[in-house]
């Protein structure tokens, strides 16, 4: 269900009246609805992808649940007692039920990449492989509600994480419906509990914040992401046609159309979660405003980089090593997370970007800022141009293209003339995008001075909701555009 979709503006209505109509002691009803609504909306995508989403979260139960088995006779926080026979049998327990969840991932995902990737290697030393493509979309989500239960299955093992008895609880943990498109990447050990503990009956605080961060978020998806992706989606995709003038524009507002796009859809999950009684993860804290590359990746997609420092970085070695073992961490770390959002090279190079780039502050021990005022500018506009590059290689569709485009950009020799919107667009774009750098520069820099949705004068938050909602529906675009990082 896309949050900036008619269907949702009809159905979440009626799904948050007729959850809040069961009453608060019969929580288990209370589940049962979620679940059954979030798989009723999954199917909507294409009902037979629904068995993937089953299947991953069966695998993974019982894979946790046999884990669980494995250990006994020593308890849930002194694992010391276990034999080196009931040590091995965990092992190829996990191992068993990482391969078997991330099977539908890796053939519906990268079959193709792998498929064509090989055929190529080999054609240049005269072989000729090749096997039948898979033409099958994509299953929606299946790359979140994937890490989310490996994620949940390695917790088990590693004794972090109480094995959940109740298949039901854990299902509908899975498949959340508010985060199970685009995530965030929620932990069990956040969301379980709150699944398992008795819920108010009806929280009007908790609601109206809810309520509000929906709000912002569809400000931040219709009237900025969407708005800016007219002028974005017209140069990119035919560059060949348009100034490096303009391909450096397209390529600083895709920028920020990344960041609306995926920082509103966080927004609104998190909104729906905490309209109906929970806590979901915080998913991002002002990026471009990040003074090296790796804070930046302390503030984007904050779920992923909790995931991929747990589950890669950690198990690799963290920082505990040589330096030299650090660096090539690190740079692991990030081929990983650019190979998990895309199969192609493009989405390798991304992520290799932003590992050389970790790498080199950490040789330099530039992570953090300690220059002032002056330096912490010039070091934010640094980040903000390296992130740029690279969301270049992320947007373009071939690492070919990737490469024309900067060419263009810094091409002198082609004329300085840019591509115009009308004037009525390029002012709504300014518009938007000028009041997301104010809310950002102000919650950056003056933390709770100048909240207006989150004010603690009804009448100041009132009237602030009430012009946020006048300016979506006059400036916003309203075509249900798929959010950017649903296709990962």
């Amino acid at each position: 269900m896309l949050y900036n979709s008619l269907n949702f503006i009809v159905l979440f209505p009626c799904i948050f009246l007729l959850y809040y109509a069961i009453p608060a002691r019969y929580g288990k009803a209370r589940n049962v609805f979620l679940l059954v609504v979030s798989y009723l909306l999954y199917l909507q995508w294409k009902p037979a992808y629904a068995l993937i989403l089953l299947g991953v979260t069966a695998v993974t139960y019982g894979a946790a649940r046999a884990l669980s088995s494995a250990k006994e006779g020593t308890s849930f926080h002194d694992p010391a007692g276990q034999t080196p026979a009931m040590r091995d049998k965990r092992k190829v327990l996990l191992v068993a039920g990482i391969l078997l969840a991330l099977l539908p991932l890796l053939v519906f995902k990268y079959f193709n990449f792998i498929n064509d990737s090989l055929s190529q290697g080999l054609s240049l030393v005269g072989l000729n492989f090749y096997l039948p493509g898979l033409n099958w979309a994509i299953p929606i989500g299946i790359s979140f509600f994937t890490l989310q239960a490996l994620g949940y299955l390695i917790d088990v093992y590693y004794h972090r994480q109480e094995v959940e008895h109740d298949f039901l609880t854990y299902a509908l943990f899975i498949s959340f419906f508010p985060s199970i498109l685009s995530g965030p990447i929620n932990k069990a050990s956040m969301v379980i509990p709150q699944l398992k503990q008795l819920r108010p009956q009806y929280d009007g605080t908790k609601v109206m914040q809810g309520l509000r961060f929906l709000l912002w978020g569809m400000f931040m998806k219709v009237v900025v992401a969407d708005r800016v992706a007219l002028y974005v989606d017209t140069i990119l995709p035919n560059y060949m046609n348009h100034t490096g003038l303009s391909c450096l524009i397209a390529s600083l507002l895709y920028t920020i159309q990344i960041y609306a796009d995926f920082a509103g859809y966080s927004l609104m999950a998190i909104g729906v979660g905490k309209a109906m009684g929970f806590e979901l993860t915080e998913n991002f804290r002002r990026p471009y405003f990040a003074v090296s590359v790796t804070d930046f990746w302390h503030r984007w997609h904050m779920s992923l980089s909790t995931w991929l420092k747990d589950y890669i970085y950690i198990p690799l070695g963290g920082n505990r090593c040589s330096r030299v073992h650090n660096y090539w961490n690190i740079l692991v770390t990030f081929l990983v997370s650019g190979i998990w959002h895309g199969a192609n090279w493009t989405f390798i190079v991304w992520g290799g970007i932003h590992g050389i780039c970790q790498i080199v502050e950490k040789m330099l021990g530039q992570q953090h800022c300690n220059y002032g005022w002056l330096g912490r500018g010039v070091k934010v506009v640094i980040t903000f141009l390296i992130v740029n590059f690279a969301w270049i290689f992320f947007r373009m569709p071939s690492i070919g293209d990737a490469c024309h485009v900067i060419g263009r950009i810094f091409d002198p020799s082609l004329p300085a003339s840019i591509f115009m919107p009308t004037n009525t667009d390029l002012l709504l774009m300014a518009m938007g995008v000028g009041v997301l750098f104010i809310k950002d520069l102000l919650d950056e820099f003056f933390p709770g001075r100048c909240q207006l949705l989150e004010n603690k004068r009804a009448a100041v938050r009132w009237v602030t909701a009430c012009v946020t909602m006048v300016i979506i529906v006059m400036c916003g675009v309203f075509s249900a555009d798929q959010f950017i990082y649903a296709q990962f």
